[in-house]
């Protein structure tokens, strides 16, 4: 197959990740990268040696490539990836996909007419640890699942930067850290259907929340919850918790374990967190759907439904309610553009 030549949208802290995982793929290879801080993306371009760009238009009129990751602030990710997508690029976003639904329809539908591969970058999803759990609960190990819990905590100064904007983010710490905490669950508990949202002391006198707790059912009731914070840190050495009627899933940082009911060891699996590890097979499994070779694990549809939860927790919190999740994922319909644009002309 042919090596896929990607750029990267965006050099900032998050590029640096995905630049560290390219360097063991064979399938793919960075050719260019774009952002409108001319310095950032020279010295990016400098440390991967690839070509360099300021505007997302010199990028599209300059180096050939084939795909993109969208590593830009969550504000721009529908306008930077609909310009991708109408060039015939397939797009990799970084999470959240969108600040709202209304924009990550937007998205799927330029996606759909443009025939380019697109969807949202989660890296729990490839972590190791995470897919072997799930396999664990799926093979009826601990019995039926009861309750999973998740936790994303650390202190962390927020004051002074772009993700505590919400003109630039969308929101705090939910729309940040929760939007993986909602694709673990999904990714255990399969659709979400309704959400609450309790809000603690805004530490750090930001405008968006700092700290939260989040808490979700399933169409089976079952029940999932997450505690998300940039001013606490738990010091949990876990980050997944599963509990089942017939045992114990752990899934840790560092070691991940289970025990079934009645028994007093451990099982240990998995070697912990690999972030390079979750960014590279996240990567292999982009490419390998652009080559036609497998199918992606993160939807289009996963994508959109992250955002309509995460739109829901923000009604849920704003009226301290139990809030229902938008629509059903096997009833998210994406209305091709060219239909769109035909039913505004007649």
């Amino acid at each position: 197959m042919s090596v896929i030549r990607f750029a990267i949208v965006g050099t900032g802290g998050i590029a640096r990740a995905y630049e560290t995982a390219f360097q063991s793929l064979r399938s793919a290879q960075i050719v260019a990268g774009c952002d409108t801080n001319p310095v950032a993306a020279q010295a990016f371009a400098e440390r991967v040696g690839c070509a360099s760009y300021s505007s997302l238009s010199d990028l599209l009129n300059g180096v050939r490539f084939d795909a993109a990751v969208i590593c830009t602030p969550p504000a721009s990710h529908e306008a930077v990836a609909c310009d991708l997508l109408r060039c015939g690029k397939h797009v990799l976003c970084e999470k959240p996909l969108a600040i709202n639904s209304a924009q990550a329809r937007r998205m799927l539908q330029v996606a759909e007419c443009s025939g380019a591969l697109f969807t949202m970058a989660s890296k729990f999803r490839y972590a190791w640890d995470v897919r072997k759990a799930r396999d664990i609960v799926l093979c009826g190990a601990i019995g039926d699942l009861v309750l999973v819990e998740n936790a994303f905590t650390s202190r962390v100064d927020m004051r002074n930067r772009w993700n505590a904007d919400a003109a630039v983010s969308g929101g705090g710490v939910l729309m940040d850290n929760g939007t993986h905490a909602v694709d673990i669950l999904r990714y255990f508990l399969g659709n979400l259907r309704d959400i609450q949202i309790v809000e603690g002391r805004r530490m750090q006198g930001l405008l968006v929340e700092d700290t939260v707790r989040l808490f979700v059912h399933n169409d089976q009731d079952v029940m999932g919850s997450s505690d998300l914070s940039w001013s606490i840190d738990k010091e949990l050495e876990t980050f997944v918790r599963l509990y089942g009627s017939d045992g114990t899933i752990l899934v840790g940082w560092n070691e991940s374990r289970f025990r079934r009911r009645g028994e007093s060891e451990w099982h240990p699996f998995g070697r912990g967190y690999d972030k390079i590890q979750a960014f590279r097979d996240q990567l292999e499994n982009f490419c390998d759907a652009v080559n036609g070779t497998a199918d992606l694990i993160i939807t289009p549809r996963d994508a959109l439904a992250s955002v309509e939860v995460i739109a829901a927790a923000y009604a849920a919190l704003e009226y301290a309610r139990w809030e229902r999740i938008g629509t059903r994922l096997e009833e998210l319909e994406v209305v091709p553009l060219r239909e769109v644009e035909e039913a505004k002309a007649s």
